[in-house]
Formats: structure tokens, C-alpha cells, sequence
């Protein structure tokens, strides 16, 4: 079991919230997948995006019943568990997008919806890129973004376009600073390569690739990381940023008119990328 407890090694200490408070668990699976669990007191959970039932039964094989599964996209390393789990516990809801590919979902979600799970509160923000029906999780400090966002990164295009994706990135943007990012893989190390290459003299993300690498040499997750950090450090969040535009314009050689044309920029170079 890995537990993630997430820090901003570039803002000093963390702020003490009632957030901290929250049993959050990252659990393994694949190569480098996070299936995230969240507990109550009582032990009950919510499960996030499990493409793989076998750490989620391994975790909670002796509690109650989960209160309910969220699934960000339709993609089989986030649903994969579902029948397994739904076996296990038949009558627990899954909240999942307006998609006939998530087939096992029992209540269907849409931008601006508001979910109460448990003694949670989530609002859903629409989020298309990486597929037309992502969606991501807003609540009680945390963001289970799924593909979309990730530690110095972002998900590929597969379904939707670079507008699409910096509109839905921009929005995430716009959260509080300390918002918890709960990504669904563990891209953080090779993501950082790349954001090196773009903004090579960032003290901020110098700093963050440091931490990660000892996270990563202990065995431990680099995950959660705060937003704060990310709007610091992650280039595909700092397209307006000017070291990142003029990264951007010299990859394309030429002049690049706004930040969502660097952002598609940076998309496309990422890509290629080899570290």
C-alpha cells in the first residue's frame, strides 16, 4: 500500500487545513497507474478510476462497503476494475461521464453537476482533450483530474484538440493554489525531463525535480502535488509565461500568436520528446 502525502517543497512548510485531515491513498497498479482511495472515519470509501480491482479489494477487503466509484474517462486502465469491484459490492453507485463506453456506470455526470458522496462534496468540471467526455473531480481541497492534468505534464490528445485541452487546463488553472492534484499515473520523473528542456533557468521547477527524486528513490509517490507548484512548474500551465513562449517559438521557428498556440506547440514537442 502507498500512502501520498503531498508538500510544497517551494512554497516552505505546508499550510495546516482541515484538508490534511483527509485519509487519502494512492494505490499501485500497472506500471504506473494510481488507483486513489479516499476514507472516511467510519472507513468507508470512494474509489477513483480503478482499471485494476486487485489492489482495491487487497485494501479494503475487511471494511464496508465503498460509497461510491468516480471515473474520469472511458479508458480501460481507469474502468477495467469495475466489474470485479461491482461483483464485490453490487449496489454501490458509479458516478461516470455521458459515455457508452464506461457501460457499468449507474449515474451519469456533466460539466457543472455537483456530487455528494459520503460526507464528501465534489463539483464536476468538463474537461475534453484527452477524450471528448473527460471529466475531473473538485472537492474538499482535492482534484482527481484522471489524464488531463499531470505533475509537470499534461495528457496526450487522443480525442479532442489543443484549444479544447488548454481551455480545459486553464480552468483547472484557476483553482485555489492549494488544491491537491490527484493524477492517475506516475509521469512526474520523465514529465520533468521535458519541462527542464522548456524552462531550464525555473528555480521553482528545479527545486520540484529535486524532491521528486528523492520521492522516487525512497519507493515513495510524487503525488499528490498542489497546484501552487504546478501553476509554477508545469510548463503546460504556464503557456503565457515568457521563457516558456519564447521556448516554444524557437522548437517552431517561428513566431507563435497566443498561448494556446504554444500550447500546441509544447503538445506536439512533447510528443517527440526524448529524453
Amino acid at each position: 500500500m502507498t500512502q501520498a502525502r503531498g508538500q510544497c517543497e517551494d512554497c516552505g512548510p505546508e499550510p495546516i487545513t482541515a484538508h490534511q485531515t483527509l485519509d487519502l491513498l494512492a494505490l499501485p497498479a500497472f506500471d504506473d497507474n494510481y488507483i486513489w482511495l479516499l476514507r472516511d472515519p467510519a472507513g468507508r470509501a470512494l474509489i477513483v478510476d480503478p482499471g485494476d480491482a486487485t489492489p482495491v479489494l487487497a485494501e479494503l477487503s475487511d471494511g464496508p462497503s465503498p460509497h461510491a466509484i468516480l471515473i474520469t474517462h472511458h479508458h480501460d486502465d481507469h474502468i477495467g476494475g469495475l466489474p470485479a469491484l461491482l461483483a464485490r459490492w453490487p449496489d454501490v453507485p458509479v458516478h461516470a461521464p455521458q459515455d457508452p463506453r464506461i457501460a457499468h456506470a449507474t449515474h451519469r455526470v456533466a460539466d457543472g453537476d455537483r456530487l455528494a458522496v459520503g460526507p464528501w462534496q465534489f463539483d464536476v468540471i468538463g474537461v475534453p482533450g484527452h477524450t471528448r467526455s473527460h471529466v475531473a473531480y473538485h472537492g474538499e481541497g482535492l482534484l482527481f483530474c484522471g489524464d488531463t492534468l499531470f505533475s509537470l505534464g499534461c495528457g496526450r490528445l487522443f480525442e479532442g484538440t489543443a484549444p479544447q485541452m488548454h481551455a480545459s487546463l486553464s480552468r483547472l488553472a484557476a483553482l485555489a493554489a492549494d488544491t491537491r492534484v490527484c493524477c492517475a499515473h506516475e509521469y512526474t520523473a520523465s514529465n520533468a525531463a521535458f519541462a527542464l528542456s522548456v524552462d531550464p533557468h525555473n528555480t521553482a521547477l528545479r527545486t520540484r525535480v529535486q524532491h521528486v527524486r528523492a520521492l522516487r528513490g525512497n519507493g515513495q509517490p510524487s503525488l499528490p502535488s498542489h497546484l501552487g507548484e504546478e501553476l509554477a512548474c508545469n510548463p503546460f500551465l504556464r503557456c503565457e509565461a515568457a521563457a516558456v513562449h519564447a521556448a516554444a517559438e524557437r522548437h517552431a521557428g517561428q513566431p507563435l500568436a497566443d498561448a494556446t498556440a504554444v500550447f500546441a506547440t509544447l503538445r506536439a514537442w512533447k510528443d517527440a520528446f526524448r529524453a
